[in-house]
């Protein structure tokens, strides 16, 4: 068992935060859950995460709020992007002077122009930190990227139902390798996750959010799960259309994406009719994460002048969807 890190927390206990925390802790790891309100109330009695064979794991994990945790050794930001500037002020009471930030998020990542080179180096992204909150809360020298694949949701405050595989990758940005990634590849690889240290952090970023750009939002629209969608004709035709957009604003920052557009369908089609975390998000009328998904690619088409008709279109229909179930007051708020 890799003790690289003795003090663990987990920001965002979420499908992913959740399983990710729970999953280390079951293979013998100290990790402390991060929360406030009634999610930290419910993670102090206990959590629990249920397997893809239905069997119910309850991990010793600890809970706390972030002014009373103290310093720990790795922290995994597992928040959804929209919920980070909200959390920014509370982040540094985490860090100590060589705490490294494992942000395991969907979609664009704040960061991502951090120590990117070329034209657009250091720039930040406005769909995702307007106003820079983030970055000046977390140093962008702390930030490894994290990409993981898992179907994973929360069934109830403090349990998580996953049904898929771990995958992970992880890589700094500037595609070096550290000390600190590989120690952060050992912890998640002796924690039963397939792990591998990527040189190119982003082309990993973009293969994923290939998808999520296109079926998730898609999903959040029709309500339908991921087979559902490639076996309808019309709904795949308007997935691949987006799918391509997506694929030429990446070639323009030079990522050539790790599969063709039709394997990464089939991909997707081999989770069966899971819901996305998108249509999860619109059931629970939730705001799901329509900036990173998709508005930072629209503004990043913008910057190296390529169009995207039908992700603008779909784009604008999902979060005016989002708006409509967020404002009816029916439901749980993020």
């Amino acid at each position: 068992m890799t003790k690289a890190f003795s003090k663990i927390a987990v920001v965002g206990t979420g499908s992913i935060g959740g399983f990710l925390g729970a999953t280390l802790a079951q293979h013998g790891q100290d990790v402390t859950f991060i929360a406030r309100g009634p999610t930290l109330a419910a993670l102090k009695s206990g959590f629990t995460m249920i397997d893809a064979q239905g069997v119910r794991h309850t991990p010793a994990v600890k809970a706390a709020a972030a002014d009373e945790a103290g310093a720990f050794d790795l922290v995994i930001l597992a928040l959804k992007a929209h919920q980070i500037a909200g959390a920014a002020a509370t982040l540094p009471r985490l860090l100590h002077a060589d705490t490294p930030v494992l942000a395991v998020l969907n979609g664009i990542p704040w960061w991502y122009f951090h120590k990117s080179g070329g034209a657009f180096e250091g720039r930040s992204l406005g769909a995702l930190d307007p106003d820079g909150t983030i970055a000046k809360a977390i140093d962008g020298r702390r930030v490894i990227g994290g990409v993981i694949y898992a179907a994973a949701a929360v069934v109830a405050p403090g349990t998580v139902h996953v049904t898929d595989t771990k995958l992970m990758t992880i890589g700094e940005p500037d595609g070096s390798t550290s000390t600190r990634s590989a120690a952060i590849a050992a912890l998640f690889t002796d924690a039963g996750f397939k792990t591998q240290v990527s040189a190119e952090i982003r082309t990993d970023i973009w293969t994923k959010v290939w998808g999520n750009s296109s079926f998730n939002p898609v999903s959040a629209l029709t309500g339908a799960g991921l087979a559902s969608i490639v076996r309808d004709e019309g709904g795949c035709a308007v997935v691949r259309a987006i799918m391509e957009e997506v694929e030429r604003v990446a070639g323009r920052l030079g990522i050539t994406m790790r599969m063709s557009l039709q394997k990464r369908i089939e991909v997707t089609q081999s989770l069966g009719n899971h819901k996305t975390s998108m249509l999860q998000d619109i059931e629970a009328r939730r705001m799901p994460e329509i900036e990173a998904n998709m508005g930072s690619i629209i503004e990043i088409a913008r910057l190296v002048g390529e169009r995207t008709p039908m992700l603008e279109a779909i784009y604008t229909t999902t979060r005016l969807l989002a708006r409509t179930v967020t404002e009816s007051g029916a439901g749980a708020q993020p």
